[in-house]
């Protein structure tokens, strides 16, 4: 890889970022993607999302960089990546796995230990058949059985009638941590955390450079899922909906993209490519 090629990095979050959330029109944003392939500039999805959630998207928008999944729990990096020495991991399908979390099976342990805890029922995807995840979630039944496909972390229905701060204490106390969402919340292993996977990562490519080339790394988000990646990158961009920033990002005076969803994503993109020197 050339030196101006190498000397930038996007991490991005998927819906209402790189897949408008109104609409499919998503055109802006595959054109900017082409661009940044032939250049050879690594886009990273980053999401809570599962491996076979994030397959679907990589097919869809023609991606090709490894890719962090279930909010930062697994690096998954195609095993044809050689864009820098692979750390130690395992080989999953084809892949290689860079885990940081913990197993699905710990995740599911824990919430029913949380749950027995806290003296309330904890309901999570494992405990969902399809169909029902679907009448829960609207997910078509393909993308449900996807969303359910989980290997690192339980995806649970966020309880009302717990005060977040203790959740998250008896989790702690369990060993894991709580990433708090309104409807649907994620128990995740101690040691993983979008923000903890992106520095991991960066360092990756920034070591296969040469030491006068500094990595400039970029991120895309849209709620604060993704204050880890966001807070972990010398460039957080806020990418809008219709309706504007997200409350819980708007105080964080960070650039906001000019327009909502995949036309914003890649306006940006080219504005900094361009302050870059990248054409």
């Amino acid at each position: 890889m050339g030196q101006a090629n190498s000397s930038l990095i996007i991490f991005t979050g998927i819906d209402g970022v790189l897949l408008n959330a109104e609409n499919n029109n998503n055109e802006p944003v595959l054109t900017r993607l082409a661009w940044l392939k032939a250049k050879h500039i690594p886009v990273i999805p980053v999401t809570h999302k599962t491996r076979e959630e994030v397959e679907t998207v990589r097919r869809q928008m023609n991606l090709s960089d490894p890719f962090i999944v279930e909010d930062g729990s697994g690096v998954f990096i195609p095993l044809n990546d050689g864009q820098f020495e692979l750390p130690q991991g395992e080989r999953v399908g084809n892949y290689h796995l860079l885990q940081l979390g913990c197993s699905y099976v710990m995740a599911r342990a824990g919430l029913k230990a949380i749950a027995q805890s806290l003296g309330r029922p904890l309901k999570g995807f494992g405990d969902w058949s399809v169909e029902q995840l679907n009448t829960l979630t609207g997910l078509p039944a393909a993308a449900a059985h996807r969303a359910k496909a989980r290997e690192f972390t339980e995806m649970f229905k966020t309880p009302k009638n717990i005060p977040i701060d203790k959740l998250r204490q008896a989790a702690h106390e369990m060993g894991f941590q709580v990433v708090v969402s309104d409807r649907f919340s994620h128990l995740i292993g101690i040691e993983a955390g979008q923000g903890r996977a992106v520095r991991r990562l960066t360092q990756l490519y920034q070591a296969a450079l040469p030491e006068d080339v500094h990595l400039t790394t970029v991120g895309f988000g849209e709620n604060p899922d993704d204050l880890g990646m966001l807070e972990s990158v010398e460039i957080p961009i806020i990418v809008p909906g219709l309706k504007g920033c997200h409350s819980g990002l708007a105080e964080r005076n960070w650039q906001v993209a000019p327009a909502p969803g995949s036309q914003g994503w890649a306006m940006t993109v080219e504005k900094i490519c361009e302050g870059l020197g990248i054409r």
